[in-house]
């Protein structure tokens, strides 16, 4: 399966600006022949705490430009998105995949990141998500969530990819790709991690995204700029891996 990661400048609170560029780069995608289209973290807005002026119902706008885009375009769209739930005093921050048909596929934070203040704005959600996209088996991340190593092990043996969607700030870029690569390689999965560029809030970001395979072998990476990453995601090649290099079962036998 070709796999898009779309690395893109948000415009902070914008969300009329940030549907134009999405639009414009998953057509791209679609017409590179990517399945599956990934945008970063709070893709319509900026990882901005004002809930007040952003969060969404579960059918908001944000929700129905990926519903869109997706039948639109035939192929699987996924970003996250602040969305307030019925019986909820604050929002998630809702990793939201739309199928081609529109069927939508929801994983909510389970690690708000307090030392932005997130856990103070964003309500913390409490299970994982796997989702069957054309036959790779896809568990949905965000952002801080990628340091939380269990999270990642107990389903790897359900999996075959990680899809994590950052706003992932340049002073720890380091962690960001060194957690990408760890979190494929103790896994034996592959990994998709697709973060923002720009600045927000006074924070500047370099984006970094990378798509790596499940023998820690990256296949795309880009710094600094906007663009698509594009790859092949191969499921039977993440089978080999776990076969040939049996490291799993001797985790789970412990």
């Amino acid at each position: 399966m070709k796999v898009a990661a779309l690395q893109l400048d948000l415009a902070w609170e914008d969300k009329a600006a940030n549907f134009a560029k999405a639009r414009a780069w998953i057509a791209t995608a679609a017409s590179a022949g990517a399945r599956l289209a990934l945008l970063p973290e709070m893709f319509s807005c900026g990882f901005t705490m004002d809930t007040a002026r952003v969060e969404e119902p579960p059918d908001g706008p944000s929700t129905g430009f990926l519903v869109e885009q997706a039948r639109r375009h035939g192929i699987w769209v996924g970003g996250s998105i602040p969305v307030r739930f019925e019986g909820f005093d604050r929002p998630h921050n809702v990793f939201t995949l739309a199928a081609p048909g529109g069927e939508l596929h929801r994983y909510r934070k389970i690690h708000p990141f307090t030392y932005a203040k997130e856990d103070r704005h964003y309500a913390a959600g409490a299970e994982t998500a796997v989702v069957d996209v054309e036959g790779l088996r896809c568990a949905l991340f965000v952002c801080y969530d990628l340091r939380f190593a269990d999270l990642f092990w107990n389903l790897a043996p359900e999996v075959d990819a990680y899809l994590v969607v950052a706003n992932w700030p340049e002073r720890r870029r380091a962690h960001w790709t060194s957690l990408l690569v760890a979190r494929a390689i103790e896994n034996q999965a592959s990994v998709v991690g697709v973060n923002r560029v720009g600045t927000g809030n006074n924070l500047v970001y370099t984006g970094d995204s990378r798509i790596v395979d499940a023998w820690g072998e990256t296949l795309g990476h880009a710094a600094g700029a906007e663009t698509m990453l594009l790859a092949e995601v191969d499921p039977e090649r993440i089978r080999e891996a776990r076969v040939t290099f049996p490291v799993l079962p001797d985790r789970s036998s412990r």
